[in-house]
């Protein structure tokens, strides 16, 4: 199994993991149960009030025991399980909260360490690492895939979540031809007749993720989305709720940090496909966000990306054979066609709901994304700089 922490291309197999994440552990330690039966709960904490509550009565040692006898897959568990608890606790009541109480933000900090990034919910916590097959030896679909971990338990968080992973999935042959052809012009040998394979791969797969994109309508309603679903993943940079950040007790000094909410933009599909394309974005504010978003990534994964920046030089390669520039072109009109529907879908479910009264408020700014950025400009802006990188005839 390839770990999170460190790309190696003989164990790398996509960014989604070939092995599912653990659901529970089966440590005997009372407190890996005691958070166990915690992040089960949370959907009833959150229902009936009793979120902080339970949290604010929480040793102050828990989860203070030795973790250097947990696998990986146990710390990425626990990072999933502190993750919601810690957003369920800041998110669940009528004001958030701005102070994190160290039985949670100690441990969580800790743990965050180990698997390389920030103390908050990320998209490794929210999909890549949140997830099981309904049937084992079945293939990943929106049929048998679903979510080990959510806030509301209901219909519409766990779609859009599934989605995401199903996405994952079905990027997986483009992410490793890509890399596929990052090899060839590391090792300097390239062939055309590769080339052109690993495109027609890239193309079909990319097609498969716009094909499951499209469903996210299907389960998950805007409105829904917008103020149940939503409110939970927002961070706590540039956001008026939270203005001066959140404090970690016993953490970093007492001192609020700003963190990112969890945002589609962490995942590293595009950015990966961006480098092998030699797509150019303007320097922008949203250009700058991605570019930090890398920080929220698995290490693994923004290496992957590093790795394709520094060896890809696709584009001008191909210029001079017409089979190939078309090959890529399809490729590039795949990944605009992904930024289309994410600006629709930014347009449905975030824009056009901020503009809703409603008694169950936003839980953050209504011209924002949930990782803290206006959006609808840049995202148009990227998708047409996207486009725009195709080769002409």
């Amino acid at each position: 199994m390839g770990s999170d922490l460190k790309f190696t291309k003989e164990s790398f197999t996509g960014f989604l993991s070939g092995v599912i994440p653990l659901r529970h552990s089966d440590s005997n330690q009372p407190d890996v149960i005691k958070l166990d039966q915690l992040a089960n709960s949370i959907p009833k904490l959150l229902l009936t009030n009793k979120i902080r509550y339970v949290v604010d009565n929480l040793d102050k040692n828990f989860f203070s025991h030795d973790l250097t006898s947990h696998s990986e897959a146990e710390i990425k568990l626990f990072n999933v399980q502190f993750s919601f608890l810690a957003h369920a606790y800041v998110w669940g009541d009528e004001n958030p909260a701005t102070v994190l109480p160290s039985s949670i933000s100690v441990p969580w900090k800790k743990i965050s360490d180990l698997v390389g990034r920030p103390p908050i919910l990320s998209y490794g916590s929210y999909c890549l690492d949140n997830w099981h097959k309904i049937i084992e030896d079945e293939e990943i679909s929106l049929d048998n895939v679903a979510l080990n971990y959510n806030f509301l338990a209901g219909i519409d968080e766990d779609w859009f979540v599934t989605i995401h992973v199903c996405i994952e999935d079905a990027a997986r042959e483009a992410i490793l031809a890509t890399l596929a052809i990052a090899d060839s012009f590391a090792e300097q040998k390239v062939s055309d007749d590769a080339l052109q394979t690993h495109l027609e791969v890239i193309n079909t797969s990319m097609k498969k993720v716009n094909e499951i994109f499209k469903r996210v309508p299907e389960k998950c309603d805007p409105y829904v989305y917008y103020h149940r679903v939503r409110p939970y993943i927002f961070g706590w940079k540039n956001n008026p709720a939270l203005p001066d950040g959140l404090i970690y007790e016993g953490c970093y000094d007492n001192q609020p940090q700003l963190f990112r909410g969890e945002t589609g933009a962490q995942s590293s599909i595009v950015p990966t496909l961006d480098a092998l394309f030699n797509v150019v974005h303007e320097r922008d504010e949203l250009r700058e966000y991605l570019d930090e978003m890398r920080t929220y990534m698995p290490p693994a994964h923004r290496q992957v990306i590093e790795y394709v920046e520094e060896h890809s030089t696709l584009k001008n390669y191909i210029d001079s054979n017409d089979t190939l520039k078309s090959l890529y072109n399809e490729c590039v009109n795949e990944v605009t066609i992904f930024r289309s529907q994410h600006l629709q879908y930014a347009a449905d479910y975030i824009h056009s709901q901020s503009t809703k009264n409603t008694k169950f408020g936003s839980g953050g700014s209504v011209v924002r994304g949930t990782g803290g950025t206006p959006f609808m400009k840049y995202l148009k802006k990227h998708r047409d700089e996207t486009d725009s990188s195709k080769i002409n005839s």
